[in-house]
């Protein structure tokens, strides 16, 4: 009987499977067609033994488009590897490097009785010993980027309770290690925490260690919590590489409130606190309210009339209001059309969503009729089910969180403004005049270095060639004199739209070629494009360049662009299947670019 890929990968996800069929489930996800793998080399340079957390880390990237090729060090080598230097690890080039250790990785542990200036030295020293090891791989690999595991609570701690209190206390000792790990982490880019300490916490000490099975097979954790510890770095990289989702879209009755809204009335729906159900639905709109802050895009969709769904969020106790939310479909067509048309009113593909109802028959017809949006199992009777699917999948964990991530839900609202002005207007030239829009486009600066990444690994349909590149990436080029670096930022009279547009230009010969020109779809159509493409060439003729190279690799996202080099009067000069090479000479180019005007660059 064939795998069914999308139940093992529903969550809650069954670890006993994931790791008795680890080797048929990876040639099932291989064997999909029409699968864009992202290609990866990743290091795991470990202080235990890390097999089956590799193979089954390898299942969760390949089922999110991401094809890792892996390095393993030998057994608790990941210090001299680190710090000396391994040719195998060179001529593998790392792309990514898990710094995989534990608790049992702490060389000089406190003990009974010492003071307060030895256990600050034990911990300087295992700083120390760490800091080395961080940046002897980051000046060996400058472009790669580095996940450091930190450290677990011991089960076993000898003083009980007088553990969190006494200097020599294991357990304050690494709370203080870990708290300098996190410091470093917040002072160095290019480096992010996998939470071990936290996770563990979150699984249960006593269900997360096995002594015997660190002394018989020197595993660090439970060979049972393998799976939960592989999709927790699994979530950093696929924050890191832009493969988290864009949008929550939620049912109402029985999800953001007990009840049903045309039956009970909105004087009748449990929310707030009178009760413990009203509690945990109150608790819910908290949390997903906590998304919508800091990025994550919130939609409707519901089996109601729209002006009786919408009575329940002026509920005096309702957290939730109609605003907090881009899209609002509340009719009686089938849910899955309603999700694609969500999809098609924010401009973002169906792949970005997850979707929340209570009703295991909807859940089930959306998974069917649409296997690309995200369909966790949840239980209507425990409310805080929602919370610990939308935690525990992570689909929307951020390895960073930026000030245009917290005014995304502001920009998609005012996106709506913009349409429904177009929608006034007697012409689309008149629609875009009436915008009053301005430009800031410049050469990368270190304030928009990580925007700019993210903007790389998460930008799909406007992305000539789909290249993906790190903070590093984007540094390192804009520092480097053969590349001409540009990003866009735009506003307009509803709003800021922040940085939306990324291009980079290799200067070879008397040619540009340019590497990468991508764009938020917020902004298509506006003229953004043909400022920047001014911008591109002005730069190219200031350096003595003659012509511009453009290059168009096909993706299964990006058709959109596939003309966009002949619109702006580029010839194609080669074409190999649906790839693309394309010339434009810089002696006649006339500017393209209108109703933007150019502001000065900001201090």
């Amino acid at each position: 009987m064939p795998l069914d890929l999308q139940k093992i990968f529903t969550y809650p996800y069954d670890n006993d499977l994931l790791m008795r069929k680890q080797k048929s489930i990876r040639r099932a996800l291989l064997a999909r067609e029409g699968t864009g793998y992202m290609d990866k080399r990743i290091a795991v340079l470990c202080g235990s033994t890390t097999d089956d957390i590799k193979n089954v880390l390898e299942l969760f990237l390949l089922e999110a488009g991401i094809r890792p090729q892996f390095y393993q060090s030998e057994y608790n080598k990941y210090y001299e590897d680190a710090v000396f230097g391994n040719s195998e690890l060179d001529e593998f080039q790392p792309e990514i490097i898990v710094v995989f250790t534990s608790v049992v990785n702490i060389l000089d542990a406190p003990t009974l009785g010492d003071s307060n200036d030895v256990v600050r030295d034990k911990h300087d020293a295992e700083m120390k010993r760490f800091t080395q090891i961080w940046e002897k791989l980051a000046a060996r690999y400058p472009s790669a980027i580095i996940i450091q595991n930190n450290m677990e609570l011991s089960y076993e701690t000898g003083l009980g309770n007088l553990d969190t209190v006494e200097s020599y206390g294991m357990t304050r000792f690494i709370e203080l290690l870990n708290r300098s790990f996190s410091d470093y982490a917040a002072t160095h880019n290019n480096f992010y925490l996998h939470d071990l300490h936290g996770l563990a916490a979150r699984i249960g000490l006593s269900k997360w260690h096995d002594r015997f099975q660190y002394y018989a097979y020197k595993f660090a954790m439970s060979y049972d919590v393998i799976p939960d510890v592989s999709l927790s770095l699994a979530k950093i990289i696929k924050g890191i590489l832009g493969k988290n989702k864009k949008c929550l879209v939620l049912d109402l009755d029985n999800t953001l409130w007990g009840g049903i809204i045309g039956d009970d009335g909105m004087e009748n729906i449990e929310i707030g606190h009178e009760t413990p159900t009203a509690e945990a639905y109150t608790a819910f709109q908290q949390y997903v309210l906590g998304l919508k802050a800091r990025g994550i895009i919130l939609a409707v969709c519901s089996k109601n009339e729209e002006d009786v769904a919408k009575t329940g969020f002026d509920h005096p106790d309702s957290v939730l209001h109609v605003d907090d939310f881009v899209s609002f479909r509340a009719n009686w067509e089938p849910k899955n059309r309603n999700i694609q048309a969500i999809a098609e009113e924010i401009n973002i593909g169906t792949d970005s969503l997850v979707f929340i109802d209570d009703n295991p028959a909807e859940r089930q017809i959306v998974r069917d009729t649409m296997p690309e949006v995200t369909v966790p199992e949840v239980d209507p009777v425990d409310v805080f089910s929602y919370i610990r699917a939308i935690e525990g999948g992570g689909y929307f964990e951020p390895v960073t969180i930026s000030e245009d991530d917290r005014k995304r839900n502001a920009s998609y609202m005012e996106n709506k403004q913009r349409r429904e002005l177009a929608g006034a207007m007697e012409s689309y030239d008149d629609f875009l005049k009436s915008l009053q829009m301005e430009a800031e486009i410049a050469p990368f600066r270190p304030l928009y270095f990580d925007r700019i990444a993210q903007l790389t690994n998460k930008s799909n349909q406007f992305n000539l060639t789909t290249r993906r590149y790190t903070r590093a990436d984007i540094e390192q080029m804009a520092n480097e004199p053969q590349y001409i670096t540009l990003y866009g930022r735009l506003t307009d009279k509803f709003g800021d739209n922040g940085l939306v547009s990324v291009v980079i230009g290799e200067k070879i010969g008397d040619e540009v070629h340019i590497r990468l020109w991508l764009m938020s779809c917020r902004v298509l159509k506006r003229g953004m494009e043909q400022m920047m493409l001014d911008a591109l060439v002005e730069c190219a003729a200031a350096d003595g360049c003659k012509e511009l190279i453009g290059y168009y690799y096909k993706t299964a996202k990006n058709k959109m662009v596939s003309d966009l080099y002949a619109t702006f009067g580029f010839e194609k000069i080669t074409q190999e299947g649906d790839d693309t090479v394309w010339k434009l000479s810089l002696d006649t180019y006339q500017k393209q670019g209108k109703f933007i005007s150019l502001t000065e660059v900001s201090a």
